[in-house]
């Protein structure tokens, strides 16, 4: 990394090199420079260890490492903007999770990647798998499937699972919607917000922003607005539209940004700058799509109060490495079986917080290297899952 100008290009060389043999290792926490050592640490002394998990199971929780071990899970089918590359070509990413889980929320985590499309056998390998961790974080894993397999997983094992992709992304955005409408003098409940995607992060959103109380909330898709009149819904888009769109919008996202007060962009579509004009004064614009926003940060603010991107290069990014270590962390720490609704609010709510007062137009989110953003949300999880003793 170029020290001097952290903005530096960075080059194809660098990239390489810096993930030559993995960007991960096990480490020892404990001694072995004798034969004492060794004998603790492993036989003959370990077995002692294993008698006892045997005899008591809720040992296995205070004298292994697995109650604070994430399984960062993938089948490699929606990596990053790369689309369907499959898990050999997928597990660079998900040990760069695992390092993140490491570096920002001090939890041990593990790559796992999985080559089979089949959500039941997903389910069965990690139910086999169980004894050896504490939490799964699924990742890049294709819509309409990821709904599926997430809800399969939180099911079959008796701990907190959560999709990234979806709630990481959705208690991020919540969090900046937060300041953004602080800033812009309006209360979340009378917001009417157009969400541009259909998929694992626009639901998401969709789900957390209600949970906030904004009732006002039009999806688009590909095919345009969603809305009850349409007969090509299936799946999840047939489940929310019945409960989005109160108004009744109808036609493509010209049509339903027109008023409104907040575009979400969770799509790889482009959004001209006409349709974003019809926007209501002081528009909050989160234009997300990475590498390319659905509308550039320079003609979004054209026509905005408040703009984010997924980018680290502009102002305000919505980057996932806000929420999912201290999530994780703050479930682990209550022994949540389960990450409720109530728990990524706190945690939106707490991200939210750690700016606070100093929220300006290009402040509104934590950078994601704030030390205090992981300690912050952790400890709102935590406490939220010890009220709700989950």
């Amino acid at each position: 990394m170029n020290i001097e100008n952290p903005h530096a290009p960075i080059t194809d060389d660098e990239v390489f090199r810096e993930h030559e043999g993995g960007k991960l290792s096990v480490e020892s926490t404990r001694p072995l420079n004798s034969q004492r050592d060794l004998s603790i640490a492993y036989t003959p002394g370990v077995a002692k260890v294993s008698r006892a998990i045997a005899d008591d199971p809720g040992l296995h929780s205070s004298h292994t490492w697995a109650d604070r071990l994430v399984v960062v899970l993938s089948d490699g089918s929606a990596v990053l903007g790369l689309g369907d590359i499959g898990p050999a070509a997928s597990l660079p990413v998900m040990e760069g999770k695992s390092v993140l889980f490491r570096e920002f929320g001090g939890l041990n985590s593990i790559p796992l990647v999985i080559n089979t499309r089949d959500i039941d056998e997903i389910v069965e390998t990690m139910v086999r798998l169980r004894p050896s961790f504490g939490a799964v974080n699924l990742e890049d894993v294709g819509a309409p499937r990821c709904f599926e397999l997430e809800a399969k997983l939180k099911e079959a094992l008796d701990c907190p699972v959560m999709h990234d992709d979806q709630h990481g992304t959705a208690v991020v955005v919540l969090a900046a919607l937060i300041n953004a409408a602080r800033l812009t003098g309006r209360e979340l409940a009378g917001l009417r917000v157009v969400i541009a995607g259909a998929g694992a992060a626009g639901i998401a959103v969709t789900e957390i922003l209600e949970q906030s109380g904004v009732s006002d909330i039009v999806i688009t898709d590909s095919k345009g607005v969603i809305h009850t009149g349409r007969e090509d819904l299936t799946g999840v888009k047939a489940e929310v539209a019945p409960r989005t769109n109160p108004r009744g919008v109808t036609g493509g996202i010209e049509d339903a940004l027109e008023g409104a007060d907040v575009f979400v962009g969770v799509s790889s579509s482009k959004v001209p700058e006409e349709a974003i004009s019809r926007m209501a004064e002081n528009a909050i614009i989160f234009a997300l799509s990475n590498p390319d926003p659905e509308v550039m940060p320079d003609v979004a603010g054209r026509h905005a109060a408040v703009v984010a991107t997924g980018r680290s290069d502009f102002p305000n990014q919505i980057n996932n490495v806000l929420a999912f270590p201290g999530i994780f962390r703050g479930a682990l720490d209550a022994g949540a079986r389960e990450i409720t609704a109530q728990m990524k609010v706190a945690a939106a709510e707490a991200i939210a917080e750690v700016v606070g007062t100093a929220a300006e137009a290009d402040y509104i989110v934590p950078s994601a290297l704030d030390p205090r953003v992981a300690e912050a949300v952790a400890d709102a999880v935590r406490r939220t899952a010890q009220e709700q003793e989950v």
